[in-house]
C-alpha cells in the first residue's frame, strides 16, 4: 500500500512540473502513472487548476475507468492513458500537453526533423506527427500506436497536441520538457534557414543511431 500512495504523490508533483516547465495553459495536460502489479492509474482530476489541486485529489482508476481511489473524476484523457498502458507494455508513464511549439507543428502536420545530437541523443529520430484523430473511443490511441517509432517516447497527434510514455511519470514529463525544446529549436531553424534561402538536413540514420546508443547506455552519464 505505502508503494501505490508513493505513486500517487509522484503522480501529483509530476503534474505540478507542466505549469513550472510552461507545457500547460490552464488545466490543459495531465500525468498519470501506473501500478502495474494491480492495474491502478493514477491521474490527474478533470478541470482543476494546477495551483489548488492537493496530493489527495489525485485520483486512481482501475482498466475500465471505475475510480477506486479518490473523490473527484479523473481527466477526460483517461481512456486514451489507458489505450497506451495496454498496448506498450513498459510504459509506466503518460503525459499528454498542448505545448506551444510542439502544438505548432501539430497544426501544421510536421513532424519535428531531427536537426541535431541533443534530439537524436533523446528520442532517436524525427518526432512524428500522426493524422488527426478525434477523441471518440481509441482513436487518439490508435494514431499513437500507428506513427510511434521505435525508441521514441514521443508522438505529436495532428491538430491536437502532445503524448509522452515511459516507463516512469518523471521520464514521461521529461519526454514531454524534451518534445517542446526540440520542437522550438527546429521552428527557429526552419525560419532562419527559410530566410537564409538554406535547406536544411536531418542528421543521417547513422549518425541518429551512433549518438542516441550512445546515450542509451554506451558511454553516456554515470554507472
Amino acid at each position: 500500500m505505502e508503494k501505490i500512495k508513493d505513486l500517487r504523490k509522484r503522480v501529483y508533483e509530476a503534474n505540478l512540473l507542466l505549469p513550472e516547465y510552461g507545457l500547460v495553459a490552464g488545466t490543459q495536460g495531465n500525468v498519470s502513472g501506473l501500478d502495474r502489479k494491480r492495474n491502478i492509474v493514477y491521474i490527474k482530476p478533470s478541470g482543476v487548476p494546477y495551483e489548488k489541486m492537493k496530493p489527495s485529489d489525485i485520483v486512481g482508476i482501475d482498466f475500465e475507468g471505475n475510480v477506486i481511489e479518490g473523490r473527484l473524476k479523473p481527466s477526460v484523457d483517461w481512456i486514451h492513458h489507458i489505450f497506451i498502458y495496454r498496448n506498450i507494455p513498459e510504459t509506466c508513464g503518460v503525459v499528454h500537453t498542448h505545448s506551444v511549439y510542439a502544438t505548432v507543428f501539430a497544426a501544421c502536420g510536421i513532424p519535428v526533423p531531427c536537426l541535431t545530437t541533443g534530439q537524436a541523443d533523446v528520442f532517436g529520430s524525427e518526432i512524428p506527427v500522426s493524422e488527426y484523430a478525434d477523441n471518440k473511443s481509441d482513436n487518439i490511441g490508435k494514431a499513437i500506436l500507428k506513427y510511434r517509432k521505435p525508441g521514441c517516447p514521443a508522438v505529436i497527434l495532428g491538430k491536437h497536441g502532445v503524448f509522452t510514455f515511459d516507463t516512469s511519470p518523471e521520464k514521461a514529463v521529461f519526454a514531454a520538457l524534451m518534445t517542446e525544446y526540440f520542437a522550438k529549436i527546429n521552428l527557429f531553424a526552419i525560419i532562419l534557414g527559410n530566410l537564409k534561402g538554406k535547406k536544411l538536413s536531418p542528421l543521417s540514420e547513422t549518425e541518429i543511431k551512433k549518438w542516441y546508443e550512445r546515450y542509451h547506455g554506451k558511454g553516456y552519464g554515470q554507472k
